[in-house]
């Protein structure tokens, strides 16, 4: 063990090189001030009343004021332990204890250049370890307390391992909206237990039970404070202010859990101290248990607010609302917050559905009220009357439906999906559609053919493309062959590329392509125009698009090469009519050929 004149030498220089840090990061600049304090890198931040970088003159104020109270509590931790025999087991937790000091100063930022779920397997590594030992190393001197404590840290446990199958992507115990209340609620109480134990128990002195108490207390003021701030984040008026806010939130919690880091030092420090019999005296053990049934039940009362008070879930960063593809991929409990989330978000500059300072409680009513009303001038008249800044444009049922899921898929049963859901119906359309589709040659078989719907963008598309493998030459010969393609009977043609129209104003046909080695016979009967035109293949490939890989525009299968001769010159036949129904059909058909010439075989005498 180290001497005292070391310990004492290790603690002075700590703290003067503290004070020191503090002292240049006022002259250096406020990032420098940020990482003396609490010893992170140094940061710059945009002042909320200039926008130039550097803080407030309160934050500033504020880190001078931690950076002291730091070097007090700095000073406490440093002291050195007390001399005695330990048995195994007190050595072990004297051994964490002083483990989770250090991580709580100074490792903690060595440890974040790990993955998340490593932390999260050492955090809860080493706290069950510690709470084990503190059932076998303190004295509780009652068995109920013993439980209780047990019970406690069962708990603190279980949302360690929470925590740990979040971050592994693993089902978790229970929802994030349960566990973190209960992590928070379980904290304090669990403060409270180990402090009933420690006096029970009579090795730990006045000094460290006051440090513990501090700590609790702390507890229950930040929680509070911190919700407290939060919920000022969301006020508009407030906005500029976001991130000094957030600054000094983050700078009240470092400092509070400073306080634990004292108190758990302190425990470490005296676990040799000499074994009296000190502990609860009978006439004061009643008021034991009242005051540990008040610290238990007193917060929990104090939480509930009444539904009144404004609350806010998400501020519309952007990043939660696109977490779920689809409705049907989010689970019941999680639905009201993404339409929140959706309703504050202000992805890509756009001004949020509902205003910041509206409450959760208030954008959920208008939401079901939006959710009954389908006439934009209603919807409107809604969001005005909400404060919304983009009340022109309505609302949009995929939003909705996360407020009202039974009124809006009565009316839209499709919003209602998952993912995979979707992704099936999707498949099955395609599927239904492509069997509308049969083969209007049967008889003259391709070495490669396919029949297909070829699905089309409603408005302002000029047709498909049948074209080359060399990409360094697609773009520019499909723009010349849209320019060629209403002057040419709708077939545009550019080297290895041949732009085909259509007829009819659709946003799908029926296509049906045949790669032969020879010419066909010409087939003009049934058709409304039959066109031949030459195209080149300089790569041995000509295909046609096709949704198969996630396009929204193509061919519903799979087009094969229909260059079945390899690189060389070919032949196009382009077929196209509209039958009685009003559906249009083309049939393609490329063979090899060397001629240049546009052959019109049958020329268009109507247009629909």
């Amino acid at each position: 063990m180290l001497s005292e004149r070391l310990w004492r030498f290790v603690r002075v220089g700590a703290v003067g090189l503290l004070l020191v840090a503090v002292a240049a990061g006022l002259v250096l600049g406020d990032a420098w001030l940020w990482a003396a304090v609490l010893w992170s890198p140094p940061i710059r931040w945009p002042s909320a009343t200039t926008g130039e970088p550097g803080f407030s003159g309160l934050l500033t104020g504020l880190l001078v004021v931690a950076g002291l109270m730091k070097a007090g509590m700095v000073w406490l931790v440093l002291r050195a332990p007390r001399r005695g025999a330990l048995d195994r087991r007190e050595a072990w937790l004297r051994g964490l204890l002083y483990l989770a000091v250090a991580v709580s100063l100074v490792l903690w930022l060595p440890l974040a250049l790990l993955p998340d779920w490593a932390r999260a397997a050492l955090h809860l590594v080493l706290w069950s370890g510690i709470y084990g030992l503190y059932l076998l190393v303190v004295r509780w001197r009652s068995r109920g307390l013993r439980v209780a404590a047990g019970a406690v840290f069962a708990v603190e446990t279980l949302v360690q391992v929470n925590d740990l199958l979040n971050e592994l992507d693993l089902p978790e115990v229970g929802p994030w909206q349960v566990m973190e209340p209960v992590a928070t609620f379980s904290g304090v109480v669990g403060t409270v237990v180990v402090l009933v134990g420690l006096r029970r128990d009579g090795r730990w002195s006045r000094g460290t039970l006051i440090a513990g108490w501090a700590f609790a207390g702390a507890q229950l003021v930040v929680i509070p404070l911190s919700s407290l701030l939060e919920h000022l984040l969301g006020a508009p008026s407030r906005h500029a202010d976001l991130p000094e806010r957030f600054l000094a939130m983050h700078l009240i919690l470092h400092t509070t859990w400073l306080v634990g880091t004292v108190w758990t030092a302190a425990i470490a420090r005296e676990m040799p101290a000499e074994r009296g019999e000190a502990g609860v005296a009978p006439r004061w053990g009643r008021l034991a248990r009242v005051g540990l049934a008040a610290v238990i039940v007193l917060p929990v009362v104090g939480s509930i607010q009444p539904e009144r008070v404004s609350r806010h879930t998400y501020l519309g960063s952007g990043d939660d609302c696109g977490y779920y593809a689809n409705f049907g991929d989010v689970p019941p409990e999680e639905r009201e917050h993404v339409f929140l989330c959706k309703a504050r978000d202000t992805m890509g500059g756009v001004p949020p559905m509902f205003p910041f300072d509206l409450s959760d409680q208030e954008v959920l009513a208008y939401g079901r009220a939006l959710c009954h009303v389908r006439d934009r001038e209603e919807q409107q008249a809604i969001l005005e009357r909400a404060g919304s800044e983009r009340a022109s444009r309505g609302a949009d049922d995929r939003d909705l439906v996360y407020a009202c899921p039974g009124v809006i898929g009565a009316r839209r049963p499709e919003l209602l999906r998952s993912s995979r859901e979707t992704q099936a119906s999707y498949q099955d359309y395609i599927r239904k559609e492509n069997a509308k589709c049969r083969d209007p040659w049967p008889r003259t078989k391709g070495v490669v053919q396919a029949s297909s719907k070829y699905f089309l963008f409603a408005d302002g598309d000029h047709g498909y493309a049948v074209y080359d493998g060399d990409e360094q030459t697609r773009e520019v010969e499909i723009e010349q062959a849209i320019d060629a393609l209403y002057d040419n009977d709708l077939v545009g043609v550019a080297g290895g590329t041949v732009l085909v129209g259509h007829l009819g104003d659709v946003s799908d046909l029926c296509l049906t392509v045949k790669g032969l080695r020879t010419a066909p016979p010409p087939r003009t009967g049934g058709w409304d125009q039959v066109v031949e035109v030459p195209i080149l293949s300089r790569t041995g490939r000509l295909g046609i698009d096709d949704i198969v890989d996630g396009a929204e525009v193509g061919a519903g299968v799979r087009i094969p090469n229909l260059a079945v001769a390899g690189k060389g010159r070919y032949r196009l036949r382009v077929h196209h009519r509209i039958d009685a129904a009003g559906e249009e059909h083309h049939l393609v058909v490329v063979f090899p050929g060397k001629a240049q010439k546009r052959v019109v075989l049958k020329a268009l005498k109507r247009r629909p």
